[in-house]
């Protein structure tokens, strides 16, 4: 059975010694999440922060830390989800292995919400300014709750059923929030939350919220899961914890979430917006301050043991990577039932998810033809960018799975030799201008603006690529230091961007076109620092995908436009040089990172853990 709260995990987690407590006092701001960060980075335990600077909760993190752990928290449970999932792709199998799938129908039933009284979330009450205010960035606008799961419900079709439980971040103070009276609500236009908040000013009601920290695992993993609209997300956190969600009914109120730590209960001010952020955001940049929806605070409740979990952050790999893996393993089997044809998507972690998919299709529409070209794959690719949060993608990279049965979407390195090797960059580059990307990606026109690429490839192998420098390349003055990052890709240094539109991919493209034709190398990427970028696949990924707008920072060697399909006969150029409107990336403040140097050292009560 699943843990029914935070407190009977945290106690499993200490007697199988994946638990740790430090009795140092800790500060909330900076130097817990520069703790958090280090121990996730060494693949260390969960922490337990016993005193925490000015504050009388404790405070935990690190409880997702690793796959393995995640998958530990959820071990009673993740099988049988596993096979709902299965009974939704093909009911059928109910009937084929019944001894297998009989054990998932108890399942089904946790997942109604059962309503009480009263609970332990309700116990207690507080006010803002006494829970723990974490700041984990030196330019974050102030304290934040990172692992917040906000419930709320249609206004149209009020009732749980409906309803909507999301991550979205919080922000406790700081900025022009009234202290112990407001709280910075931020939420993205894609999310269900929105779309209940325009029914609530449509109708003229207040739109009321309700703000759970704590509480069973599987609560914050629910407000994370990609679940279709309208379908609530108690269901699956009822299907993980192996049990009903308890939820407090409340006169005049929304449900609480009864073995919840905290609580935070308000209304949506529904005449003004206030500043939110900076923010240090997964993509590793700073989100930066933008007028979002502000919460006026009513009560803030919590359970008498209460414990407060954190976490941080910032450029991935971090802890919420665990939780794209786990949602991965549970629902990945359903891709196919989903997207016809579409047989593996892959959101890349190192990109900062949203950048960058890469999915395996299939090119179906002409077996018979001599070569195969890309067709169904783009109708798989229009399809992916039409699902929820995958339409927030900015590049999309579909190749056919037919031409390599064996690819294996995780393996990145492999996935990009495969399409480098097959791709033609005359026909199978298909752009989307001035549309929506995430929120907190800076590197397009302004906010929500930016671009897409498609880049579809089918067929057999058309060239091999380089692996070496070619001794004889020559790059244009001011261009230097070229590195592989992978076969077939080139890292340049390139002049520092002054001026977002100083032409240096077109300078070098005409500069190539007169000599090399770097006939190995199909991509080739302009950076700040060439070196760093080629020194591991992760650097690559992270600031090639977060550092380019496809449709500006896109060139090519030989380009052409035929009936307003753009594409180039020589190798692609992006430039993912730091521009001038870009966010600035997170840096650790030295001080702080001092400190914790000294909790890790001999004798310190991380040692050996760091």
């Amino acid at each position: 059975m699943g843990y029914a709260n935070l407190q009977s995990c945290l106690r499993d987690l200490e007697q199988t010694g994946q638990l740790v407590r430090i009795q140092d006092e800790v500060d909330p701001y900076l130097e817990a999440a520069e703790i958090q960060r280090r121990v996730y980075q060494a693949g260390g335990p969960a922490i337990l922060y016993e005193r925490v600077k000015d504050c009388r909760f404790p405070m935990v993190s690190n409880l997702f830390g690793t796959l393995e752990r995640t998958r530990f928290l959820f071990r009673d449970t993740i099988e049988l989800v596993r096979r709902l999932v299965d009974l939704k792709i093909d009911p059928t199998v109910a009937m084929q292995r019944p001894l297998h799938y009989g054990r998932a129908f108890p399942v089904a039933w946790a997942m109604q919400p059962k309503f009480v009284r009263s609970g332990p979330a309700i116990e207690c009450e507080t006010t803002l300014d006494q829970l723990p205010q974490l700041q984990s960035w030196p330019d974050d606008g102030g304290s934040f709750i990172t692992l917040p799961a906000v419930y709320s419900e249609n206004p149209d079709r009020p009732g749980w059923q409906k309803s909507n439980l999301g991550m979205y971040r919080v922000q406790l103070a700081g900025n022009e929030y009234a202290l112990n009276r407001q709280v910075g609500l931020h939420y993205q236009i894609h999310r269900s939350i929105g779309v209940q908040h325009a029914a609530a000013i449509r109708r003229g009601e207040p739109f009321r919220v309700n703000i759970f920290v704590g509480g069973p695992p599987a609560l914050p993993l629910s407000a994370v899961m990609p679940l279709p609209e309208g379908l609530s997300e108690l269901t699956f956190a009822g299907a993980m914890s192996g049990r009903r969600l308890r939820m407090i009914r409340r006169d005049g109120g929304l449900p609480i979430a009864a073995e919840a730590d905290f609580c935070i209960v308000g209304t949506v001010d529904p005449d003004r917006q206030l500043p939110e952020g900076p923010f240090g955001d997964h993509l590793g940049y700073y989100s930066l301050v933008h007028d979002f929806p502000v919460l006026n605070v009513e009560k803030v409740y919590h359970r008498r043991d209460a414990v407060w979990p954190f976490t941080v952050v910032g450029r991935p790999p971090q802890e919420d990577t665990s939780f794209g893996e786990i949602i991965h393993e549970i629902t990945g089997p359903a891709i196919p039932s989903v997207l016809p044809g579409v047989k593996a998507v892959h959101a890349v972690d190192a990109a900062g998810v949203h950048p960058l998919l890469l999915a395996i299709g299939s090119e179906r529409y002409v077996p018979y033809a001599a070569e195969r070209t890309p067709q169904e794959l783009l109708t798989q690719a229009n399809a992916i960018l039409g699902q929820g949060q995958l339409s927030l993608a900015k590049y999309l990279l579909i190749v056919a799975g037919e031409d390599n049965p064996d690819l294996e979407i995780h393996d990145i390195a492999a996935f990009l030799r495969h399409l480098l090797e097959r791709v033609d960059w005359e026909r199978d580059l298909h752009f989307q201008t001035r549309t929506t990307i995430d929120t907190l990606d800076y590197s397009g026109e302004g906010f929500n603006q930016g671009s897409k690429l498609v880049i579809a490839a089918a067929g057999a192998a058309r060239r091999e690529l380089g692996c070496e420098v070619p001794s004889d390349l020559t790059l244009p003055d001011r261009f230097r230091d070229p590195h592989v990052v992978l076969p077939g890709v080139l890292a340049v240094s390139a002049p520092k961007c002054s001026d977002r539109r100083d032409g240096m991919a077109r300078r070098f493209c005409e500069a190539a076109e007169a000599g090399q034709a770097l006939s190995g190398f199909p991509l080739i990427v302009l950076v700040d620092d060439a070196e760093f970028t080629a020194r591991t696949l992760s650097n690559f990924l992270w600031v090639t995908f977060t550092r380019s707008n496809p449709a500006a920072d896109i060139d090519g060697i030989g380009s052409f436009t035929e009936d307003k399909h753009w594409g180039c006969r020589g190798a692609l150029v992006i430039d993912a040089r730091i521009k001038p409107h870009h966010a600035p990336p997170l840096i650790e403040d030295p001080e702080v990172t001092r400190r914790v140097d000294q909790l890790g050292a001999p004798g310190g009560p991380l040692h050996g853990v760091l």
